[in-house]
């Protein structure tokens, strides 16, 4: 009686088993005397994953032609990174205007750039992109804007942050309260 109970054990596990390894002839004889609708919310169709590309920053701006800044002026720049202003120079694929404030021998002594992204996102990347935040102190001026700041031998730079808008001031001098005090002036000048 002992040796008819083990044999039905092993033959039932053998049967489990084999039908367990089969899954693709399990699937087709499980379905085959099911009608179809039955079986519709049992098949699935094979969605390609879709992939939304990252937002991408637009290019870092660069001077292209002379002109005059429409919310800071050339005595202010002056005033706050301390060197003559000789001349402005703009980059009006953006708006507003980039701004670049030239010494004598036409280099940029100052710039600055105010970047209306499509998104808190993309405006904490550009600050980043300007002043990373591995390598930079933080920056929480004005009240309410968040982002890096770095100075030194090669120049300073001031980048913050606030929902979708970001300004970044790059400046000549070593210190980066100098491009702060730009910051400051010219979230005040449009009143961001």
């Amino acid at each position: 009686m002992a040796d008819v109970r083990i044999l039905t054990v092993v033959t039932l596990a053998a049967v489990v088993l084999t039908g367990c390894s089969s899954t693709q002839g399990s699937r087709i004889r499980a379905t085959q005397d099911v009608p179809p609708t039955a079986t519709a919310h049992l098949t699935s169709t094979a969605v390609p994953p879709t992939s939304i590309a990252p937002p991408i920053l637009p290019p870092v701006p660069v001077p292209v032609s002379p002109g005059t800044c429409p919310y800071l002026g050339a005595a202010t720049v002056a005033d706050l990174n301390g060197q003559l202003v000789a001349g402005v120079r703009l980059n009006t694929s953006y708006d507003p205007p980039a701004c670049f404030f030239l010494i004598g021998n036409g280099s940029v002594q100052l710039s600055v750039w105010v970047y209306r992204a499509g998104s808190a996102a993309l405006a904490t990347a550009a600050v980043d992109r300007a002043a990373a935040v591995a390598t930079s102190d933080p920056a929480s001026a004005p009240e309410g804007w968040i982002g890096g700041r770095s100075g030194g031998q090669h120049g300073a730079v001031y980048a913050v942050s606030k929902g979708a808008v970001a300004v970044v001031v790059t400046s000549n001098q070593e210190q980066s309260l100098k491009p702060q005090r730009v910051t400051e002036a010219v979230i005040n000048s449009l009143r961001l």
